[in-house]
């Protein structure tokens, strides 16, 4: 890497730096009985408990961590109903009602962002853009015209293009007018404290263990405590309590983000995503002394891959090859759930309960969706049915054999480690060649064990079985983290829980 191109970044969102943390919330220390609790604190949680404390339920909000600071808090924060290339894919495999749904769905959930940042005030750096899929492979191009067709058809204000404010060539682009980026934190802070006021409930630190699905619903939390609730909605990114295996339908993937400050005249005025060279996507912010923050997007791997120090190179000279000479100041990643039909499961989960609900699988498109879904969801749990809900409804049957080929490949690529997991091999490390600040899984006495040096040389080691399903974890040195593979898990070295599924830590082992 060119060392101007590092500069000094920090390992940290720029979104989570630059919103004050507050001291948390207290955790529920007793049980509590209200209308709906929701689980999980990002965009959906938020949004969904927000809607629904709006129309006069009683909710409490519950979050493993603080609010907004899990995968919303790491978020390229485009809010946009262009999702890449999804409206030709409807229109071809679900027809043009579908794809002219989904458009709808989605711009009414910018609009619906638009409307709560003017009525709650919210100082949050929104933006009105326009949002561009590009390729600069121009083998590419008639893909781009035929996306650009089916976007228009589904009612957006869809062009092709040939020119951008890229400071390169494309061969094509679609564009379409009138979304939006902002800074997606200081939304949903302000959003928190909105449902505060009107009398909702919520929880920090308080991590949901246990699900009992009735009339009432019953949670149990790590600390013991239970909420009862008449509806439960599961709002943590990577559903928790997955009794009907939606697990098998979603595909877990990271991005990596680089962050330069740049003179306001570099900005290409719009919000740019390429499915090329494992995704780019390019937005700006603005930043202090009138200039731009370049936020850079990229890599699209699987979580446990591996070799993320590469990743992050190859994404920095990608920006400095474009932009010109860059001193990034932040990079971190994000974490997305990919559904094998590229359409978001928001709805009742699939079980024997009535009322437990879900959102998930947004495919990097979480903002808006997740607005989406508080909208969806509060139809449902107050006994309305919205025009939207077969569309994501997770019970729906009509796309398995459509999406097939996406859903075996997933499960292929979770069975090689599921079984491959479970061979009796390590993986040729040592304690002892392990540097500081990395890790790596050993075999000990016939068990596998995730060790961790960290900067002092001390050693840190847990059970490399990923508390979830079982498949071996694998160490990602730049964040400190131990990631599963299958299905997206994380922990930190100590083996807390920092993402779900799983909702049990990894178990300590003394070396």
């Amino acid at each position: 890497m060119n060392t101007f191109a590092a500069g000094h970044a920090e390992q940290t969102s720029y979104w989570i730096a630059t919103t004050p943390q507050g001291e948390p919330r207290p955790p529920l220390d007793g049980d509590i009985t209200v209308d709906v609790a929701v689980i999980g604190a990002g965009i959906a949680g938020l949004s969904t408990a927000w809607e629904l404390a709006r129309g006069g339920r009683g909710v409490a909000l519950l979050e493993a961590g603080r609010v907004a600071s899990g995968v919303t808090g790491h978020t390229t924060a485009k809010l946009s109903a262009l999702h890449t290339l999804v409206y030709e894919r409807l229109r071809r495999t679900r027809g043009a009602g579908a794809a002219r749904l989904y458009a709808d769905s989605q711009t009414d959930a910018l609009r619906r962002a638009a409307a709560i940042v003017d009525e709650l005030g919210v100082d949050c750096d929104w933006e009105e853009t326009a949002a561009y899929t590009y390729v600069e492979d121009p083998a590419r191009a008639p893909e781009l015209r035929a996306e650009a067709e089916a976007a228009r058809e589904a009612g957006l204000a869809a062009d092709y293009v040939t020119e951008t404010g890229l400071p390169f060539d494309v061969a094509g682009a679609v564009r379409v007018t009138g979304q939006a980026q902002f800074h997606p934190r200081k939304y949903l802070l302000a959003l928190a404290e909105d449902l505060l006021r009107q009398g909702a409930r919520i929880y920090e630190n308080t991590r949901v263990v246990g699900l009992k699905e009735g009339e009432p619903c019953r949670l149990t939390t790590e600390a013991g405590a239970t909420v009862t609730a008449r509806d439960v909605v599961v709002a943590t990114h990577y559903p928790i309590f997955d009794r009907a295996l939606l697990f098998t339908r979603l595909s877990p993937r990271r991005e990596l983000v680089w962050a330069a400050p740049v003179p306001a005249d570099l900005d290409p005025q719009g919000m740019f995503i390429t499915p090329e060279q494992g995704t780019r996507s390019v937005r700006t912010a603005p930043y202090e002394d009138g200039r731009r923050l370049l936020i850079v997007t990229g890599e699209h791997f699987a979580p446990g891959a591996g070799d993320v120090d590469a990743r992050y190179e190859r994404l920095a000279d990608w920006a400095v090859e474009r932009f010109g000479k860059l001193d990034f100041t932040y990079r971190w990643a994000t974490q997305d759930n990919d559904s094998t039909d590229s359409v978001p499961l928001v709805g009742p989960l699939p079980t024997l309960g009535r009322h437990t609900y879900v959102a998930t699988g947004f495919g990097g498109w979480g903002l808006s969706s997740g607005i989406m879904a508080g909208r969806l969801l509060t139809e449902l749990i107050n006994g309305r049915e919205s025009e939207w809900s077969g569309m994501y409804d997770p019970r729906r049957l009509g796309t398995v054999v459509r999406e097939a080929p996406a859903f075996l490949k997933h499960q292929a690529h979770v069975a090689r480690h599921f079984v491959g997991d479970r061979l009796p091999t390590g993986s040729g490390a040592s304690v002892d060649d392990i540097a500081p600040g990395d890790g790596a899984v050993v075999l000990v006495g016939g068990h596998h064990w995730a060790v961790h040096r960290d900067d002092d040389g001390e050693l840190h080691a847990v059970a490399a079985r990923c508390t979830h399903l079982g498949c071996l974890v694998a160490f990602n040195r730049p964040e400190r983290a131990w990631e599963c593979p299958c299905h997206g898990s994380r922990f930190d070295p100590e083996g807390n829980v920092v993402q779900g599924p799983a909702i049990r830590p990894l178990e300590q082992r003394d070396l």
